[in-house]
C-alpha cells in the first residue's frame, strides 16, 4: 500500500468514511470510497492507528483491550484465539483485506462517532440552509428553462389579472362596497403555467441526480444526494421517487382549495430536516436518501 498521497491508493474496495490522515496522525480525513477528499477533522479520541492507511503501526505497548505477546490483555481479561473476533473495549474486527470495520454506536473508540450529523458510513450531512440556497438556485434556473413553454400562459394570465386590478380600483373610486371576485379566466392560464413549470423542475432534478448526483444549485453549495446506506449517485428509482413527491405537491398546489393543503404539505416537507434525527425531508424518507456535504 502506498504512503504517498499523490499516488492512487489500491483501496477501492474500502467503504467511504473517516480514517486517519496519512499526512497528519492528529487528524482524520474523509475517504469517499475511491480517493481522499479535502475534508479533515481532529481525532475524536486517541488515534487508533498511527501507521499507513488501513494498517496499524507496531507499538511497544498494547492498547487497552489488545492482546500482548504472552497472552495477557492490557486492562484485564485474556487474549483471544486467532479465530475469534476481538470484543474488548475499543477494538473492532478487521474486514477482509485488513481494513478496520466501523464500530457500532455503543462500542468504544473508533473512526466515527455515529450520530445525526452523518450517514451510517460517516459522511457529513448537509445543513438546512445549504439545502435552502440550493433549492432557490435550482428553482430560478428551472424557471428560465421552462419559460419558452410557460411564457405565453404567464402573459395571458397577467393580462387578465391587470384587468381585474383595474376593475377593483374603479369600484373603490366609485365607492362601491360590492367585492370584485377574481375572474375564473385567471386560473385558466395560471394552472397550465404552474403544471408545466413543475414538470420541467421534475425532469431537471431527475436528470441531474441520475447523471451527477447533484443539481447545479447543489454544486454551487457543495452538497449532493446519495442513498442513506450507500455512497455514490442515487439510482434512478430513488431519484424518481424523490422528485415525484415534489412534483405532486407542486401540481396540487395549483388547484383551488386543495392547493392550500398541498402548499402546507410542501412547506412541511422542506422544514422537516430541521427536527428530523437523520436530517431527511419527507421526499428523502420516501427515497431513502440523504443530502450530504461533498
Amino acid at each position: 500500500m502506498n504512503r504517498d498521497l499523490g499516488k492512487t491508493l489500491p483501496v477501492s474496495s474500502q467503504v467511504a468514511g473517516w480514517y486517519d490522515d496519512p499526512e497528519d496522525p492528529t487528524q482524520q480525513r474523509y475517504w469517499d470510497g475511491n480517493a481522499w477528499t479535502d475534508q479533515r477533522r481532529p481525532q475524536e479520541g486517541p488515534p487508533p492507528f498511527q501507521g499507513q492507511f488501513g494498517q496499524p503501526k507496531t507499538q511497544d505497548f498494547p492498547k487497552y483491550g489488545q492482546a500482548a505477546e504472552h497472552g495477557q490483555v492490557y486492562g484485564g481479561g485474556s487474549a483471544q484465539s486467532p479465530g475469534q473476533s476481538p470484543s474488548q473495549f475499543g477494538q473492532q474486527a478487521p474486514q477482509q483485506g485488513g481494513y478496520p470495520a466501523y464500530p457500532q454506536s455503543s462500542q468504544g473508540f473508533g473512526y466515527q462517532a455515529q450520530g445525526s450529523g452523518t450517514t451510517p458510513d460517516g459522511q457529513m450531512l448537509s445543513g438546512w440552509w445549504r439545502r435552502v440556497f440550493a433549492r432557490i438556485i435550482d428553482s430560478i434556473l428551472a424557471w428560465f428553462i421552462a419559460l419558452p413553454l410557460t411564457g405565453y400562459f404567464y402573459y395571458q394570465s397577467s393580462k387578465v389579472m391587470n384587468a381585474w386590478v383595474e376593475d377593483v380600483l374603479d369600484a373603490a373610486r366609485a365607492g362601491s362596497s360590492t367585492p370584485v371576485s377574481v375572474p375564473p379566466e385567471v386560473f385558466k392560464w395560471a394552472i397550465p403555467a404552474s403544471l408545466l413549470g413543475a414538470l420541467v423542475m421534475f425532469v431537471y432534478e431527475y436528470l441531474f441526480l441520475v447523471a451527477k448526483g447533484r443539481t447545479p444549485g447543489k454544486m454551487a453549495t457543495g452538497i449532493a444526494v446519495r442513498l442513506r446506506d450507500a455512497p455514490g449517485k442515487p439510482p434512478r428509482g430513488a431519484a424518481a421517487k424523490r422528485s415525484a413527491l415534489l412534483l405532486v405537491l407542486t401540481m396540487a398546489g395549483s388547484i383551488p382549495v386543495v392547493g392550500l393543503f398541498a402548499s402546507l404539505a410542501l412547506l412541511l416537507n422542506y422544514l422537516w430536516p430541521l427536527w428530523d434525527d437523520k436530517k431527511q425531508a419527507l421526499h428523502d424518507k420516501i427515497a431513502a436518501t440523504n443530502v450530504v456535504r461533498v
